[in-house]
């Protein structure tokens, strides 16, 4: 496994992953961010290291779109526009929920202490997409 950070883009897969999004054409990005999510989410058996570290990408950058969210790596990140992706914060929570539940082969090679920023970093993502409740959103205003 090419991982070389904790970070949703710090990994082979998720830069060449990032790399077919910015060789499909713009009007399929957003379904090309979509299925990412939907094959971690919908996988029911052992979730493949591959499948997560795309659907972790693909949840980062629609994390990136809220007001609290992190850019995309300006490096292994895509490169291309990215359209609007609000409307997936639901199935990137659900992907993101995937990949922290066994059977996952991202959490098996993330377990034990060395982990615990890696974790850190989901649960920094997963924080991001969850609609905040509406009095929280009243004293932030």
């Amino acid at each position: 496994m090419g991982t070389w950070d904790v970070g949703p883009f710090d990994n082979d897969t998720a830069a060449d992953w990032c790399g077919d999004l910015d060789d499909a054409s713009p009007d399929t990005r957003q379904g090309f961010v979509r299925d990412a999510l939907a094959r971690a989410a919908d996988t029911i058996d052992y979730l493949d290291a591959r499948i997560a570290d795309e659907a972790i990408a693909a949840a980062a950058l629609v994390a990136a779109q809220h007001p609290d969210g992190e850019p995309a790596h300006p490096h292994y990140g895509p490169d291309e526009p990215v359209p609007d992706l609000t409307g997936l914060r639901a199935l990137a929570l659900q992907a993101l929920d995937r990949v922290m539940t066994e059977p996952s082969e991202l959490l098996e090679l993330w377990d034990g202490p060395d982990g615990d920023p890696w974790q850190t970093t989901i649960n920094r993502l997963r924080g991001t997409l969850t609609p905040r409740p509406p009095e929280e959103q009243l004293h932030l205003s």
